[in-house]
């Protein structure tokens, strides 16, 4: 996570000040029938380098009917030169540490320095890498938690043990009076929000909102983001399916990358109320690939395999295979 938090800030640091492109915005198919949910891809292009396309499906049913997570996915590296397939890795860690990061960096940038309560709303996966990204950048002492599933709000405090903090189940209502930032990444459904409620905020509560993530879902009230400072992550897809659709496009704040770039320039924002609206986007996951394979490779995980089928000539489809014809003693 530490070194997520880090190459995430250079990496997106860099794009903002060298005024390059986001990444295009993801697209997917929505799925319906007795297990509704969608599956979208996000891809990412560093021209001359690689190209990373991610396929990411939302499940809400998953945990309870197949005991699945709820995000589950697969992220893919081309080489840019030939087009070749690099490599091949999971996507549900990798989404979930790589968001939990990029929270991590926007708080850091525009919650109160000295903020030590954490309130979670929403208690699944990936309530425990936010609650760890916090822990590494603010002074984090006590966590309020709610979720609407009673099995799930029971086995929070185990699952984030490892991080030694005083967890206490909370209300929403008592969650919005008592900390100084809020998590909220919640299953709710279109139209179903808010999920937290516009009541006692302490003047300087910063909100990562990490749920909305589909045309018509949000998790705020739309009265918390008209007094706050509110920064998405990518302003185009925010506007589309964040909780900045509730929100004109004069009425954002900085992005992302701006915040890693200079995070001296919202510095006065720290003693009021800001928002961060986390959607997700390809340039992270490009980076965070970047990490898992850095990884992956000092402490030798992984498995190499042949995939695509390399004829001995090029032009010759029926040709074959390179690699069998080497296995069969044949030149």
């Amino acid at each position: 996570m530490n070194l997520m938090i880090e190459r995430l800030r250079e990496g997106l640091g860099r794009v903002h000040a060298e005024g390059r492109q986001l990444s295009p915005l993801r697209d997917g198919f929505v799925r319906t029938g007795p297990v509704p949910g969608i599956i979208e891809w996000m891809p990412h292009h560093d021209s001359g380098d690689s190209i990373t396309i991610k396929t990411v499906a939302y499940s809400p049913a998953n945990p309870d009917r197949f005991g699945l997570p709820t995000i589950v996915g697969t992220v893919a590296r081309f080489d840019d030169v030939t087009g070749r397939l690099i490599a091949l890795s999971d996507g549900v860690v990798l989404t979930a540490i790589r968001t939990g990061a990029v929270s991590a960096i926007a708080s850091a940038a525009l919650a109160h320095p000295d903020s030590r309560t954490v309130g979670l709303i929403g208690a699944g996966a990936q309530s425990i890498t936010q609650l760890h990204g916090l822990t590494l950048t603010l002074p984090i002492e006590t966590v309020l938690v709610w979720d609407t599933d009673p099995e799930r709000l029971a086995s929070f405090a185990t699952r984030a043990a490892f991080l030694g903090l005083d967890v206490r189940c909370a209300s929403p209502e008592e969650i919005a009076v008592g900390a100084d930032v809020i998590t909220t990444a919640t299953s709710v459904g279109i139209g179903g929000g808010p999920v937290l409620p516009d009541r006692g905020l302490r003047e300087h509560l910063h909100v990562n909102a990490v749920g909305s993530d589909l045309v018509g879902k949000t998790e705020l009230p739309k009265s918390l983001l008209h007094r706050a400072l509110v920064c998405p992550d990518h302003p185009e897809q925010a506007l589309r399916e964040g909780e900045c659709q509730q929100l004109s496009r004069d009425q954002l704040g900085p992005a992302l990358g701006a915040l890693c770039a200079d995070p001296a320039s919202v510095a006065h924002a720290r003693n009021s109320l800001t928002v961060f609206d986390s959607t997700g986007f390809a340039l992270e996951d490009h980076i965070a690939l970047d990490v898992f394979l850095e990884i992956a490779t000092a402490i030798g995980a992984g498995t190499s395999v042949s995939l695509e089928y390399q004829p001995m000539d090029a032009v010759d489809p029926y040709s074959p295979h390179v690699e069998l014809a080497e296995h069969a003693g044949k030149p």
